[in-house]
């Protein structure tokens, strides 16, 4: 039996499970997208991009840190405790979107320390699946969670409009009730009795739990020097636009809800189709490298479009453009698990979503400290400067140098060893990549060094794109 909480009604352990959980957080936070930016720019009239920024910053650095521990204590302690725990904690700063508007940017702040619920949903899969199975339940977790963020926006919109704020942040409370409910109630335990502890304890090093030490290997292999490289210009901007994005045309490009919500519907789908049908075609024709070197080019021209446009169909056309960069992170995966052997692929994709995770701390603080430093306010909306979104700009010259980073890395290449110790052998690794995947992929989420990924043809990050304002999760 799990230590941390009961298993009422316990059963057999089904992806459906795992499916519901993703939905119902998701849906939830999906609806509050108009109410978010409301209460945003009411609490924080001023400097408001610098705010926000700070609040989403922390809470991705937050995320960062401790996912690789609650990934780790996860796998002695059961999947469902902390299941529990994460779901909890994410959605707790629902209500006070009402009740205090700073309260609840407080503990959007904190929360990242438990934000990690993929993390916990992946391993979960894991546990339940056979190795062959994996992928396509992977695919099944992160389409559900496509599909609640490309139809709750709309959904909130209109309740909103038709009822006001104080609705819908009601609606997405029980939800998230009924979410946490079902967790406790519903939902089995995936990991054998077996492989849990019975009693209180800390077994584990502090390698596991270190979130540093997947970056301190990245040196060690020249190739896997350029891959993480080349991560981390090019998603530094992604993070950073996640946590602004939606602000900044709701604010400055003057979008109405409905707008976002069909802008959000819009790029959602475009991004499915990009990473089902694009990615897989351009894969076996053009090759990973090339297919990383094209993402990257698309998201130079998204970012760089974003940045000199100021008219609300050249974000409409740039969005199109920001669905196609989306195959980047694939082919990214895609490109290392060619690379290196099947002992080492945790090891190596736990370091890529290492850096992906840093820079979802990074990103955030960057993008709003760029916009008041360009004094773009939500109050004065004179141009203060020629560049309309200077951090876009800023964030196209970072995937400028990660275009070039890129074209060194061998397509053909065996990585080196990499690991450092044996507990990574024993399963370490395993836990600290499937902890990150909260900031990257399923494809980051092995259940051991020796299994063999195939990644997934589907990147759920553009959907924290989507959801920037919902949750930076």
């Amino acid at each position: 039996m799990s230590v941390l909480c009961p298993q009422p009604g316990r059963g057999r352990a089904r992806v459906t499970h795992a499916v519901v959980v993703i939905f119902l957080e998701f849906f939830a936070w999906g609806l509050l997208t108009t109410p978010m930016l409301t209460v945003l720019h009411e609490t924080f009239p001023q400097h408001t991009f610098l705010m926000n920024g700070l609040v989403q910053g922390v809470k991705g650095f937050l995320s960062f840190l401790s996912a690789p521990l609650i990934g780790a204590l996860s796998d002695i302690w059961g999947r469902k405790s902390f299941l529990l725990m994460t779901v909890f904690f994410t959605c707790a700063p629902i209500p006070f979107m009402r009740i205090s508007p700073w309260w609840y940017f407080a503990l959007i702040s904190v929360s990242g320390i438990f934000a990690v619920t993929f993390s916990v949903i992946f391993a979960y899969v894991a546990d339940i699946t056979e190795e062959h199975e994996r992928s396509m339940a992977y695919g099944l977790v992160s389409a559900t969670f496509a599909a609640s963020l490309v139809t709750s926006p709309a959904i909130g919109a209109y309740l909103s409009a038709q009822y006001g704020d104080s609705l819908v942040v009601l609606v997405a409370t029980v939800i998230a009730v009924a979410d946490i409910a079902f967790v406790f109630f519903i939902v089995p335990e995936s990991l054998p009795d077996k492989m849990r502890l019975t009693s209180w304890g800390f077994p584990i090093s502090w390698e596991q739990a270190d979130p540093f030490a997947s970056l301190r290997r990245v040196g060690k292999d020249s190739t896997v020097l350029l891959i993480c490289v080349t991560v981390f210009l090019s998603y530094l901007p992604e993070a950073g636009q996640y946590s602004s994005f939606f602000l900044y045309l709701r604010q400055v490009i003057e979008f109405s809800p409905a707008a976002i919500a069909a802008f959000i519907a819009m790029v959602g789908i475009l991004s499915i189709v990009a990473q089902t049908l694009f990615l897989s075609v351009l894969m076996r024709t053009i090759g990973n490298k090339n297919t990383v070197l094209l993402g990257l080019g698309f998201q130079l021209f998204q970012l760089a479009w974003y940045g000199f446009g100021s008219e609300p169909w050249m974000m409409w056309a740039a969005g199109t453009v920001a669905a196609m960069s989306s195959i980047t992170f694939p082919a990214v995966s895609a490109l290392v698990s060619h690379s290196a052997s099947p002992d080492q692929q945790g090891v190596v994709q736990g370091m890529i979503t290492g850096i992906r995770g840093l820079c979802n701390g990074l990103g955030p603080a960057l993008y709003g400290f760029i916009f008041f430093l360009f004094n773009v306010e939500l109050n004065d909306m004179e141009p203060k400067s020629i560049v309309p979104g200077p951090p876009f700009l800023f964030g196209a010259c970072a995937v400028v140098f990660a275009l070039i980073v890129a074209v060194f890395i061998p397509e053909h290449h065996r990585l080196a060893d990499v690991k450092t110790c044996s507990a990574h052998k024993a399963g370490g690794s395993a836990s600290s990549s499937s902890a990150h995947a909260q900031n990257g992929s399923p494809l980051a989420t092995p259940t051991s060094d020796a299994e063999d990924i195939e990644p997934l043809s589907f990147d759920v990050n553009i959907f924290w794109f989507l959801s920037s304002f919902m949750m930076v999760n």
